[in-house]
């Protein structure tokens, strides 16, 4: 019988995730500045010039970076909207709030590199970015499922994730703000009035 042959060379989807992981942990341990793209090519335990097969700057890593970050938060949010019976609008708004609370918390000093120490090139993220788009889409066929009355879907997304995203940065500089479970109520409270619900009991 045939010994299959291992392939000398990997994919070239894994070799790019390699150099990311490996300038992530550089990013992170180092900063931004203070990385070579040396350092991420040893980390990464790959030649030079196969960096420069992937990204052209080290800037480049940065913004996939960012975009890495953003895809597993939405994936993850979507996730845990998915896994709530389609017509528990209450339950699908927390689930929302909730899982894009616990996706920044959970990655507070990855979102920081790539958001705040090294900011992306325009603030119009904060108003219109795929996390927005999927909480207006989310607002919208609630308020025509009837569970609320919005006007302005677009309106009350940007406004929620903003508010979102100002705690959960908050709770992530280790300004008080309780524990995680009553950072979660709290949040789950407040997205709940701002469509007009009333926050559960206890």
């Amino acid at each position: 019988m045939p010994i299959a042959l291992r392939p000398r060379t990997k994919p070239p989807a894994e070799r790019r995730d390699e150099l990311m992981n490996a300038a992530e942990r550089l990013f992170l341990a180092r900063g931004f500045e203070g990385t070579t793209v040396e350092e991420i090519t040893t980390g990464a335990e790959v030649a030079k010039g196969t960096f420069y097969l992937h990204f052209a700057t080290k800037g480049d890593v940065l913004e996939a970076l960012r975009e890495r970050f953003v895809q597993g938060l939405l994936d993850a949010v979507t996730a845990a909207v998915a896994g709530q019976p389609r017509d528990d609008w209450r339950g699908r708004l927390a689930a929302w709030a909730r899982a894009c609370a616990i996706g920044y918390l959970d990655a507070a000093s990855l979102h920081h590199l790539v958001f705040v120490a090294v900011p992306p090139p325009s603030r119009e993220g904060m108003a219109r970015n795929v996390l927005v788009d999927h909480l207006d889409d989310l607002i919208a066929a609630g308020a025509h499922g009837g569970a609320w009355t919005i006007e302005e879907s677009g309106f009350t997304a940007v406004f929620l994730f903003n508010a979102l995203h100002g705690v959960v940065n908050q709770a992530a500089a280790g300004e008080p703000t309780g524990d995680r479970g009553s950072l979660l109520r709290a949040l789950e409270a407040h997205v709940f009035r701002a469509v007009g619900l009333r926050p559960e009991a206890g």
